[in-house]
């Protein structure tokens, strides 16, 4: 949206709280981020998590802030310290799901005790009544590491009293509790003791109490606890009631009494892995811990968002990120919600994942996405599509795997819905049974032949999902219905094509779209709805954290939002995504590094180097596997680990090398340790998220020590240096030409249409890995001491402190010089980013296709950005002669460009790239004075 009385950051700078980073530590960083030059700090979640939480996801308390990063009068004083440095802040907010499990979710732990008859019953996303008669009533709680009956007899179920409240609960392993019903509590407390017989009694008359059976029940357990309290005869009986159905380890049939309790609980404690069958709750995606909220409930709704909104009214928040909004029930609905129940207008983005062929929705009230799809854009531009071929042909013999990248992706969506998330699509059978039987013409569709036909229809869904409410569909959606249910039947051919006509048309609601159809409108808007919150997952697991991992061609392309068979982006279509973003998303969010990114920004960027050198990368690949297999003893080079996983290995090294261990004399045995301790971590993730060798359920010990021992071989420093030797001298290379795409992209970042953040730590190098890697604790000392460095130098001789600093890269300042200067300058002129046009500017002549270049313009103020891409050729033939890129017609002004201040003055056919760019790959001129 462009409404103006919405309060738009002019850059944001992403936070990570954790309990090791709290609000005094933000608190602490306020003047060196007003000094870098945003405008807000942008939050991860702080409101109340689970104990130890590293990201803040699994909250457990919509109203409460998270009491390990500080109290309420530390993050009061963080509030204090950002309006003294003119800082706002936009918070990560998470509507979708909660976290469950262990002792802090006081609405989910109601629910084990309640069931059904719990206040907060509805507002997870569960299903009482499942096909699995053993979970009437019940809700499974996949908990256990083990068979229910193995941690059973081993004594890590048990039962405790809790004192203070007058409760008893099953304890798993210390750490989950699962409360008894207090309808249940005459069977702990027996008539060994007189007033625990009576209190039992009480107890179980509590169904005479209705509608006030759980006050009555709060009631007799304050009397429990305060005659445990005050006699020891009570605590005593107490304590014998229930190490009475207490066992003893090792000897399952003294668990007898415990067991039979709990089979009368409303919980069914099991092995996690059972979850993959009969869950019966919502969750975010496959994750047990996490379970979906119906935040379409207004109730809901309203409880959760009290926090935010008083936060929002008092001016502490001026903006929020909707985590997962795909995951919700309704979430245009949402949205609208949101704009309309908050107490004054907001900056809002959500956090949504386009397919390349996918526009965010016009009629949601947001200023757009947080920003997926532009990282993978201005990568795209850096990466030469000329190499496609070659860097194919590479991995194609290397890794002997030639398929097709959507093939992969299919099969992978199947084995999530085979597995992980199988009992998702078995409800969603069985409820699409149930309907076909409400009327005679689709009533002999069975719950088997709907299974087959629906998981082929989410498997081939080219989106995350649609966005079907009840209303006339968009044409988006039925297009992409239209699609996915085309393809189906063609993959799926011996499944009648009236199954798939009647999926069509329920998907669509098409069913109902006439009166007196003999189907019931309710059922069929809430089933299309439910397999909308089903395909995202599906899509999120099986792409992003499957595919991504087995599809190893150039893994550069292998991000969030990304497309990796899609090789490169022309300049035509990056400036129609700018023009596009210009025009409808103006504000949206522009980021380049997240805390969910495969890769750090600057990792991508040097990778893009090898879209360059593909001939070159594949001798250097060979070269490295024959030494690292020959010093294995694996001459044949059939040992694990396989050839793809080596593949990737050998990319995430390149890629990932410390800046601070490039071209260097020697290598310090420590940092390469450090380092190696970061690659092992990718690697573990990245086979089991593969799925092929090692799962996270299952993990292959013998295959993952193998790859280990591959990586600690090539980078053992005290061994042979034939592999190090044959590697620096090319990581090096690669390393300089990518700082050249680095500022490219870093530049465009910070120029284009939209708003732009910049993740903890990456206004220097970030060469991180995937998670938790990209998380790793921010060295904020060493980055205010450059800053200061970087901005003396630059007050100095800006030409020669940037020039300097280009030389000698390693340290990061080259990107933090330029995204300082960036940032003062968009500071200086707000409307020329905030709401200046876009305009193309296309150079010609024989290296035109390298030149991407622009102008911002807003009434009299301009900007001109020009940057060079594709470095290798650049450095082969540095000779721009005979490119010329036009000018905007601006009358009567003088240009300088803003990075070594030099005076350009163009001619009425243009300017010369030669004398546009000098000591930088990038050059931002701006009108002289300004």
């Amino acid at each position: 949206m462009s409404e103006t009385r919405v309060p738009v950051p002019r850059a944001t700078y992403r936070l990570q709280f954790h309990a090791k980073f709290g609000f005094a530590e933000a608190a602490a960083l306020a003047p060196y981020l007003a000094r870098l030059g945003v405008s807000h700090v942008y939050a991860s979640p702080y409101l109340k998590a689970r104990p130890g939480s590293s990201h803040g996801y699994d909250i457990v308390d919509h109203g409460r802030f998270n009491p390990e990063l500080g109290d309420e009068a530390a993050f009061r004083d963080m509030v204090a310290a950002f309006r003294a440095n003119g800082l706002g802040q936009v918070l990560d907010f998470v509507p979708n799901h909660m976290g469950v499990g262990g002792s802090d979710s006081l609405w989910w732990l109601d629910v084990l005790e309640w069931g059904p008859d719990s206040d907060y019953a509805g507002w997870f996303d569960i299903d009482w009544e499942p096909d699995r008669r053993y979970l009437l009533g019940k809700l499974l709680v996949p908990f256990l590491g083990d068979q229910y009956g193995a941690v059973l007899e081993s004594g890590q179920l048990s039962l405790r009293f809790e004192p203070e409240t007058g409760s008893f609960a099953v304890w798993a392993y210390d750490t989950h509790k699962l409360p008894i019903c207090p309808l249940q509590y005459q069977h702990v407390l027996g008539d060994a003791h007189p007033e625990l017989e009576r209190l039992g009694d009480a107890f179980s008359g509590l169904p005479n109490w209705r509608p006030r059976v759980v006050q009555r029940a709060r009631d007799l357990q304050a009397v429990l606890a305060a005659l445990a309290r005050e006699r020891a005869d009570v605590r005593e009986a107490v304590g014998a009631a229930v190490a009475r159905l207490n066992g003893e380890p090792g000897r399952l049939e003294t668990w007898r009494g415990l067991d039979a309790l709990i089979q009368e609980q409303h919980w069914r404690a099991a092995h996690f892995r059972v979850a993959a069958d009969d869950i019966n709750y919502r969750r975010f995606f496959n994750i047990n811990e996490l379970a979906g909220l119906r935040m379409e409930l207004p109730e809901l709704f309203d409880h959760a968002h009290a926090l935010v909104f008083s936060l929002l009214r008092e001016g502490v928040l001026d903006g929020l990120r909707i985590d997962h909004v795909d995951g919700l029930f309704d979430p245009k609905g949402y949205l609208l919600r949101l704009r309309e129940q908050a107490p004054r207008p907001f900056y809002l983005v959500v956090e949504k994942i386009l397919a390349r062929h996918e526009a965010l929705r016009e009629e949601w009230p947001v200023e757009g996405t947080t920003g997926y799809e532009f990282a993978n854009l201005v990568l795209g531009v850096l990466v030469d599509p000329a190499g496609e071929a070659g860097l194919s042909k590479v991995y194609a013999g290397f890794a002997e795997d030639a398929r097709p990248f959507g093939e992969i992706v299919r099969d992978c969506k199947i084995r999530i819905m085979l597995n992980e998330m199988a009992s998702e699509l078995n409800v969603l059978a069985r409820d699409a049974a149930r309907i076909a039987r409400q009327n005679p013409r689709t009533a002999d569709f069975t719950r088997n032949i709907l299974q087959r036909a629906l998981k082929e229809i989410v498997a081939c869904f080219p989106v995350y999902r649609t966005y079907v409410d009840g209303a006339v569909p968009v044409e988006e959606d039925r297009r992409y219905i239209d699609w996915a249910v085309a393809q189906a039947r063609r993959n799926e051919t011996d499944v009648d094509p009236s199954v798939f006509d009647f999926l069509h048309r329920l998907l669509t609601t098409d069913l109902v779209a006439e009166p007196r159809s003999g189907f019931s409108r309710h059922t069929v808007v809430r089933f299309a709805m439910r397999v909308q919150q089903y395909s995202g997952p599906v899509m999120a697991k099986g792409l992003e954290d499957t595919a991504f991992y087995r599809y190893n061609r150039f893994v550069a392309l292998n991000e969030v939002g990304g497309h990796p068979d899609h090789f490169g982006v022309s300049l035509a279509s990056f400036h129609k995504s700018n023009a596009q973003r210009a025009a409808r998303w103006p504000h949206a969010m522009l980021n380049t590094s997240t805390h969910d990114t495969k890769r750090g920004e600057d990792t991508r960027a040097r990778l893009a180097v090898l879209s360059e050198l593909p001939e070159e990368w594949a001798r250097q690949v060979q070269a490295w596997s024959r030494i690292l297999r020959a010093r294995r003893g694996d001459v044949e080079g059939t040992a694990p680990p396989d050839r793809n996983d080596e593949y990737l290995f050998y990319q995430l090294l390149l890629g990932a090398w410390p800046a601070e261990l490039t071209g260097v004399g020697g290598l310090d045995a420590g940092q390469v340790g450090a380092f190696v301790g970061r690659m092992e971590g990718a690697i573990i993730k990245s086979l089991r998220e593969a799925k092929l060798h090692s799962t996270w359920a299952a993990p292959d010990a013998a295959y993952e020590e193998a790859m280990l021992g591959f990586v600690r071989d090539a980078l053992d420093v005290s061994a042979s240096d034939a592999f190090l030797g044959a590697f620096l001298p090319f990581q090096e290379r690669v390393a300089r030409l990518g700082v050249h795409n680095s500022l490219v992209q870093t530049v465009l970042k910070l120029t284009v249409p939209g708003m732009p953040d910049i993740y903890q730590g990456a206004e220097v190098w970030d060469l991180s890995l995937v998670d938790p890697d990209n998380r790793r604790p921010v060295d904020y000392e060493r980055r205010m001491w450059l800053l200061d460095e970087v901005t003396v130098a630059l007050e100095r001789d800006r030409r020669a402190a940037l020039r300097e600093m280009l030389a000698e890269w390693r340290d990061g300042r080259i990107k933090l010089g330029v995204t300082s200067l960036l940032l003062a300058y968009r500071r200086a002129h707000p409307g020329l980013f905030a709401e200046g046009a876009y305009e193309p500017l296309v150079a010609v002549g024989a290296r035109a296709e390298q030149v991407c270049a622009f102008a911002r313009r807003h009434g009299e103020d301009a900007a001109v950005v020009v940057a060079a891409r594709f470095p290798v050729r650049l450095a082969a033939d540095p000779d721009w002669a005979g490119t010329v890129l036009p000018w905007p017609r601006i009358e009567g002004q003088r240009w300088c460009d803003l990075f070594s201040g030099r005076e350009i003055v163009p001619s009425d056919n243009g300017v010369g790239i030669e004398v546009v760019l000098g000591d930088l790959p990038v050059a931002v001129l701006v009108l002289e004075g300004t």
